[in-house]
C-alpha cells in the first residue's frame, strides 16, 4: 500500500510537470538523507541476511530483504533528488514510481515466498539432485526406486526407496537404510526427517 502510494503520487506530479505546474525541488538535506540511508539499509541486508541463514528464518529473511528494497529505493530518491537539484525536477516523481516499483516486487516476492513455506511443496531440483548422490554414494545402495520431498516451513521431509541385493541378511539392509538415513540427516541439516524403505533386487 506504502509503494502504491508513492507510485501515485509520482505519477500526479508527472502529470503536473506536462501541464506546465512546477514542481517542488527537494533541498540539501533530502539528499544527505538518501545518501545516509542507502548506506545504512546496505549493511542492515547484509547483517540481517547473515543472521536468517545462521538460523534459517524465512521471516528474518523477508526483513532483510526488505532493507534491501529500502536501500534499492533510496539509490532511486538519490538519483531523482541530484537530478531535481541540477535542473530535471522531473527526475524526482519517476524516482518515485521506480521505487514504488522496487517496493510492490520485494512485497509480492516476500508475500510469495512466505505462502510456499504454508503450503507443501517439493525441494527445489538442485537438493534432490545433491540427496540422489549423496544416496548413490552410501555402500550397499544398487539404485534410487523413490525419492519424494516436502517443504514445512524451513524444514524438509524426505521420503526414500532404495534398491539392494535382495539375498543379503535383513540385519544388513537394515544396516543400509540407516546410513542413508544417517547420512542424508547429517548432510542436509534442515532435514526434518527422513523415511527409508529397502525394495530387494536380484543380482
Amino acid at each position: 500500500a506504502t509503494g502504491i502510494g508513492i507510485g501515485m503520487n509520482g505519477i500526479e506530479n508527472i502529470i503536473k510537470s506536462t501541464s506546465g505546474a512546477s514542481i517542488a525541488i527537494p533541498g540539501t538535506l533530502a539528499l544527505i538523507a538518501a545518501v545516509v540511508s542507502i548506506v545504512v539499509k546496505e549493511w542492515m541486508f547484509w547483517y540481517t541476511r547473515g543472521a536468517a541463514k545462521k538460523i534459517n528464518s524465512g521471516a528474518l529473511m523477508a526483513d532483510a530483504w526488505h532493507h534491501r528494497s529500502d536501500a534499492m529505493s533510496s539509490v532511486g530518491a538519490f538519483i531523482g533528488i541530484l537530478g531535481a537539484r541540477l535542473g530535471f525536477p522531473i527526475l524526482d516523481p519517476i524516482a518515485s514510481v521506480a521505487i514504488c516499483i522496487l517496493i510492490v516486487k520485494a512485497s509480492v516476492d516476500i508475500f510469495r515466498d512466505a505462502i510456499d513455506k504454508m503450503v507443501d511443496h517439493s525441494c527445489d531440483e538442485a537438493t534432490e539432485e545433491s540427496m540422489r548422490e549423496v544416496i548413490m554414494g552410501v555402500k550397499g545402495v544398487k539404485g534410487i526406486d523413490l525419492l519424494q520431498t516436502r517443504l514445512f516451513g524451513s524444514k524438509m521431509y524426505v521420503d526414500i526407496e532404495i534398491s539392494a541385493d535382495g539375498t543379503i541378511p535383513l540385519d544388513e539392509a537394515h544396516d543400509i537404510a540407516e546410513n542413508v538415513h544417517h547420512t542424508i540427516e547429517s548432510k542436509f541439516k534442515n532435514v526434518k526427517h527422513c523415511m527409508v524403505h529397502v525394495n530387494p533386487v536380484n543380482e
